[in-house]
């Protein structure tokens, strides 16, 4: 089982569109995918609650101090991926989770407010000695130099690797959500379902997953 923890220690750089998403693409190439939410805003749970299809992926709320035993029984259970979903502005708790993972994504805008704020999940992810990847998250369509903009400044300042894989804010991330569905299952061929099955599959190049899609691997 591989384990992808989603850190961001401030609120707003879409953590859980991420993880669900992540989710809804591995569930297309047929992996079996649970998502633990550790947020006490359970924003992913919630999500599922609204779902159609309540049994793929699977999503539970678990503490921190029994994040664990979660992953020790979804491995027994045959499960491929597990996409952590961690609280914002809590520390202790994303650094259980980071210590846990393959490999852990930080999303960030290209704002210098988050380019500043991701210092702290950075942090984390050194001293949990993981290998982390940023993640270029709600950027304007088609906006190709505020991104190689904000790696530069993420590169010089933080030493720290980003994904050439990127999320654009297209409506379908939140027409989606709202019914409780991925961008894969609203909109298979549209543009922002076509992101999110490429980050994926950068994804599963860093943690050694096999995926279908080998063209889009980073």
């Amino acid at each position: 089982m591989k384990i992808v923890c989603i850190i961001s220690q401030k609120g707003g750089p879409g953590k859980t569109t991420i993880a669900i998403n992540l989710a809804g693409a591995g569930i297309e190439e047929g992996l079996s995918v649970l998502i633990i939410d550790l947020d006490p805003q359970a924003s992913a749970k919630k999500w599922h609650d609204n779902r159609p299809d309540q049994d793929s992926p699977a999503v539970i709320s678990v503490h921190a101090e029994r994040l664990q035993q979660a992953l020790a029984q979804a491995a027994a259970s045959g499960v491929d991926l597990c996409i952590i979903d961690t609280a914002p502005h809590s520390s202790n708790e994303a650094m259980t989770a980071a210590e846990l993972a393959d490999i852990i994504l930080i999303p960030c805008r290209a704002s210098t407010f988050d380019l500043n704020a991701i210092a702290a999940s950075i942090k984390i992810t050194r001293l949990a000695g993981k290998n982390g990847m940023i993640v270029l998250n709600c950027l304007p369509p088609g906006s190709v130099t505020a991104a190689k903009q904000a790696e530069e400044g993420i590169t010089a300042k933080y030493k720290m690797p980003v994904m050439d894989r990127r999320i654009s804010q297209r409506a379908a991330f939140v027409h989606s959500v709202t019914d409780g569905k991925t961008v894969i299952e609203y909109e298979p061929a549209g543009a922002a379902a076509a992101e999110v099955r490429a980050l994926f599959a950068a994804v599963c190049n860093k943690v050694e997953l096999a995926c279908r899609n080998e063209g889009m691997r980073a």
